[in-house]
Parts: C-alpha cells; sequence; structure tokens
C-alpha cells in the first residue's frame, strides 16, 4: 500500500471518529425543573427545619492541617 493512501485512509478515519464524538457529546442547556416533570415532591414539608448548620471545628482544624502538611519541607 502506498504511503498517501495509508495517509489519507488515517486521516478519513480520524475525521470520522471526530465528528462521531463531537455528534455523541452532547450537553444539555440550563433550563428550570417544575414539580410536574418530576411528578413527586423534592423534599417533605416535615423534613423542611430552618435551623442555620454549624460548621464542624474538628473538620475545619483537619482541612487547615492538610493544607500546612502540602508545603514543601525545603
Amino acid at each position: 500500500m502506498k504511503l498517501e493512501i495509508a495517509r489519507g485512509l488515517f486521516l478519513v478515519s480520524a475525521l470520522s471518529v471526530a465528528s462521531i464524538a463531537a455528534a455523541a457529546w452532547h450537553e444539555s442547556g440550563p433550563g428550570v425543573i417544575s414539580l410536574s416533570e418530576r411528578g413527586f415532591c423534592p423534599m417533605p414539608p416535615q423534613v423542611r427545619t430552618s435551623q442555620a448548620i454549624k460548621p464542624d471545628e474538628d473538620l475545619l482544624l483537619f482541612l487547615f492541617s492538610l493544607s500546612q502538611g502540602a508545603r514543601s519541607q525545603g
């Protein structure tokens, strides 16, 4: 097989794979989800609370120690 034919087949196959990948890659756009589309309530009224969530001090200390330990010792 000549080099020109092999190069042409490679180019055609690469372009076909790229076009199939571009056609298959579909990202949905932003939209509003209403309750009628879902068919159920996302959260029951009994579960809804107005308590403020307080951060855990141990978790903050752990994150601080991880950030300090990532520095180089040099």
